[in-house]
């Protein structure tokens, strides 16, 4: 399979023209994965627009990539919002990277109330810096057409407030209804998943009482890493989109 890069200057290539790939992107294709010219490649903008093109010139500086075909995608509808817990170590951003490989239109890092880590301040900024990173290499990784979104971090007032427009899921392992159970409404859908010591009862309660809904996976509890790419796995073939 070709190799694939995310390009903002994609979006306004047309069959014919020469897209440049520099810095980072650059040294990858001709360090890391050994392009050469000649191999074809596929460029995004990560907002639909995709090119398919041949390599003309390919140094650790810049790569040459000659544009053979242009076409574009629509954005994904309904939506999938992953609403991920912070966790301690590496686990919210391995349930990130995951989640994007598999789909996830849109990232909301959550300060749920029993999360170990916090993120206060300058921490909150660089946070989701490394949380858009992450997303950004996962989606070349996969070959997607559009980079999924990773907004600011929200409380749970503001989560509650989005299922006045969202069909909110809150992934608990007691609830009755299972996630594979649910039928699809044309509504945008928000998976909400709880840190490593679940979600508290007030929380429950606030986001219940807005309107979302309580669903469990299955008879096991998941891991706060590995439960949102589960569910997202699930509600891909809900939605046909497997």
């Amino acid at each position: 399979m070709a190799l694939h890069f995310l390009v903002e200057s994609a979006s306004d290539a047309v069959v014919g023209d020469v897209v440049s790939l520099t810095g980072a992107e650059a040294k990858h294709a001709a360090v890391v994965r050994r392009l050469r010219v000649g191999e074809e490649v596929t460029v995004g903008d990560g907002a639909g627009v995709w090119l398919t093109g041949a390599a003309e010139e390919v140094s650790p500086t810049r790569v040459e990539v000659r544009i053979a075909r242009r076409s574009e995608h629509p954005a994904p509808s309904p939506r999938i919002t992953l609403v991920q817990a912070l966790a301690k170590g590496d686990r919210d951003e391995l349930a990130v990277q995951a989640a994007c490989e598999l789909g996830v239109d849109e990232i909301v890092p959550w300060q749920a109330a029993r999360s170990v880590s916090r993120w206060e301040g300058p921490k909150a900024v660089k946070g989701r810096e490394r949380w858009a990173t992450i997303v950004r290499e996962a989606a070349k990784q996969a070959h997607r057409s559009w980079l999924p979104d990773v907004v600011a971090p929200a409380s749970t007032r503001q989560l509650a407030e989005r299922a006045s427009s969202q069909r909110v899921l809150v992934l608990d392992p007691t609830a009755a209804v299972r996630l594979s159970e649910i039928e699809a409404d044309g509504r945008d859908l928000m998976l909400v998943v709880g840190p490593e010591g679940g979600i508290s009862d007030e929380e429950l309660d606030r986001l219940t009482e807005a309107g979302a809904e309580r669903v469990r996976l299955g008879d096991t509890v998941l891991r706060t890493s590995t439960a949102g790419p589960a569910a997202i796995a699930v509600l891909s073939v809900t939605l046909g989109r497997w």
